[in-house]
């Protein structure tokens, strides 16, 4: 596939990284000839300096032969602009658009079509990080919490600790424990290398456990691998813009919601925004005696939200110390990640990984329901949808342990309709049976992608 990326900022870059392989061209544009540079001397791709909106910049990325187009550059208009002259100038087959503006995803419904503005796909980077904050707020422990099958199975990582009844016991007991929940472990890792999980396999404390299983059972299978903490009541939210106002939307009904935002007369539109339910607080998050005021011991988890990483850091570390009782932190250098999550800082949020998994799902191939880029975009969870029979399929008719999965692939769950059903050896696919497999090593995706691609016959 001929792909070309507009923008080589960290999702453009992290994005080109997921695709780079022998199967796919990828031509990067940007207007930084240093990023461009750098972006060639680590990876097998092309480059081309200038702005991804004119016509002839794209003619020289191979707008003319290319099959899909992806604007990620940091402003709506190029990204826009980029997928109207790719579809006007070069006919490209597939366009996707990142647009941050709420004042064009209010009116999406009515520009983003082929008879306006030909965007195939629109990726909201402020939306899905919303999204996935909200899923870790209902469920407090989780470090990831990821949605399959339209909300009807979860794959969750969290953390084994003493006190979780399977710590110390072999997966195998999962079944004596909770007999009436089907879930299947889809991989752990041990002091960050991975480990394949089987049924002999000991939970150890200080594991990172990815599992799947409904959603409905989630909190029953946490229980297994740490002490169940209470449900959050108390939110407290720092930055007032498009994540932190959104989630405050999102929450406010339900949760008792602080927010504190630096800007004036930005806390004053907060103050309109928002119901009266929600508290919003003018000043500095990293101010002691303001957090001290607002009751931060009483704060069943801190959001630090801002565009500032450090900021951010710091205010959940000083929270943290005065007692708020959990910490999540919006940061946008990835490799500050690993480094500050633990004790003060319960966990780190890159937001590109949710805009890649965003742009992943609508990249690969058609029967890709789901695509999630996880650990630093190491791993990768994926939702397929298996087509064909016995003759024109690799998968349809067979049982699971008859398919050449790739090494450290394990298959989560199957969904049948409005049916989940545990991944046992001697489960057989069927025609339209979603599939959701957990895979340690992205590089093997493209395996994968063989393995459920139908025969020529099928149709």
């Amino acid at each position: 596939m001929k792909i070309i990326i507009v923008g080589a900022g960290k999702v453009g870059v992290t994005l080109a990284e997921h695709l780079v392989s022998s199967r796919n061209e990828i031509t990067v544009v940007d207007q930084n000839p240093d990023i461009l540079t750098e972006l060639q001397r680590k990876y097998d791709l092309n480059i081309v300096h200038g702005n991804g909106a004119y016509p002839e910049v794209l003619r020289n990325a191979g707008a003319e032969e290319a099959d899909l187009l992806v604007a990620v550059s940091n402003s709506d208009e190029v990204n826009m602009l980029a997928c109207q002259v790719a579809h006007s100038v070069f006919k490209v087959f597939k366009k996707i658009a990142r647009i941050r503006a709420p004042q064009y995803i209010r009116y999406a419904d009515v520009l983003f079509h082929k008879d306006q503005m030909p965007v195939d796909h629109v990726i909201a980077p402020e939306q899905l990080v919303t999204s996935y904050i909200k899923r870790l707020v209902d469920y407090p422990g989780a470090l990831q919490v990821l949605e399959f099958s339209d909300g009807k199975v979860s794959l969750v990582s969290v953390r084994a600790y003493y006190g979780g009844k399977l710590v110390g016991h072999a997966i195998s007991a999962l079944r004596e424990h909770l007999p009436n929940v089907d879930v299947r472990v889809a991989a752990i890792f041990r002091q960050g290398k991975p480990i394949r999980p089987l049924g002999t396999t000991i939970i150890e404390a200080g594991d990172e456990v990815f599992f799947v299983a409904s959603t409905r059972h989630i909190r029953a299978v946490m229980e297994e691998l740490q002490p169940l903490e209470r449900p959050v009541r108390k939110v407290m939210i720092v930055g007032g813009g498009l994540v932190g106002a959104g989630l405050a939307k999102a929450l406010e009904q339900t949760h008792k919601v602080k927010i504190i935002e630096q800007n004036e007369s930005r806390t004053q539109e907060l103050s309109s925004e928002l119901s009266s339910r929600t508290l919003v607080l003018c000043g500095d998050a990293a101010d002691q005696q303001l957090l001290s005021e607002a009751n931060i011991e009483d704060q069943d988890v801190f959001i630090a939200v801002t565009n500032d990483d450090e900021a951010n850091i710091m205010s959940a570390m000083l929270a943290k110390r005065m007692g708020a009782k959990r910490t999540l932190v919006l940061i946008q250098r990835a490799a500050y990640v690993d480094l500050v999550q633990g004790a003060e800082i319960d966990i780190a949020i890159a937001p590109q990984q949710a805009t890649v998994s965003a742009l992943l799902r609508h990249i690969r191939r058609d029967f890709f329901i789901n695509d999630y880029s996880l650990r630093k975009g190491v791993a990768e969870a994926v939702e397929l949808v298996a087509k064909g029979d016995e003759t024109t399929s690799k998968v349809v008719g067979r049982e699971l342990r008859e398919l050449d999965l790739p090494p450290g692939t394990t298959v989560g769950a199957i969904v049948r309709g409005d049916e989940v059903l545990l991944a046992h050896n001697k489960a057989v696919i069927e025609h339209d049976d979603h599939i959701i497999l957990f895979l340690v090593n992205k590089k093997y995706v493209e395996d994968i992608e063989k393995l459920f691609t139908p025969g020529a016959l099928y149709f």
